[in-house]
């Protein structure tokens, strides 16, 4: 069974913060709140084994890919390409926020990360948790929600499935997630910005600033 400790997702303490930065820079699985619903990561790096495992565990098929989740403003320009001047109003609006955008990767995208179309799902969560890990292990966690394919997101640290948490390395509960609703998906990559999930942000609002 995989460990489990208890931690602010404002104020972590640097014992949990050292010991999750560990399990992710040596090629762990991860169970991490976020502001919007309970996530199973690991480090963006190239050939990451525990990228494989999330897909075993959760029983995903593996021709999906997984979000990333970032820790600056910065890593949208360092991650996208061919960015339209939505992008920056979307992000400025709602970063750290329950905001995905869907966008052209660049090359600092390793192949096993992009969409079959060359794209990259960005998020900066409104986590102080989620945030400094990634900064620690110095790239963004690739994260899925932490459940069974199929089944409905935690919400809690309480309500992961147990079969998630026994497969992880490590899990963080951090309570009950904020928001306790996923994020909503924004495409970036079209003629026109395309919501492609309505989640914790209204898509009638996001397209509104996508086009203001």
């Amino acid at each position: 069974m995989g460990d489990v400790i208890k931690v602010s997702q404002s104020e972590p303490t640097q014992e949990a913060l050292a010991l999750a930065a560990a399990t992710l820079s040596f090629g762990g699985v991860l169970v991490m709140p976020t502001d919007s619903v309970y996530g199973i990561g690991c480090a963006a790096t190239p050939n990451n084994p525990a990228h494989r495992r999330i897909f075993q565990i959760k029983q995903r098929p593996a021709g999906q890919t997984l979000p990333w989740l970032v820790a600056d403003l910065s890593d949208l320009e360092r991650y996208a390409t061919d960015l339209p001047a939505s992008a920056l109003k979307l992000v400025t609006r709602y970063w750290p926020g329950a905001l995905t955008v869907v966008v052209r990767a660049s090359e600092a995208v390793p192949g096993e990360y992009r969409g079959a179309d060359g794209t990259i799902a960005l998020r900066m969560p409104d986590s102080m948790l989620v945030r400094e890990l990634a900064r620690r292990v110095g790239c963004p966690l690739a994260t899925t929600s932490a459940n069974t394919h199929g089944e409905a997101a935690a919400t809690s640290g309480a309500n992961v499935e147990q079969a998630i948490v026994e497969a992880a390395d490590l899990t963080i509960d951090a309570g009950p997630a904020p928001i306790a609703i996923a994020s909503t998906i924004v495409s970036l990559v079209g003629a026109e910005p395309r919501v492609l999930r309505e989640g914790a942000l209204p898509a009638s609002e996001v397209l509104q600033v996508a086009s203001s």
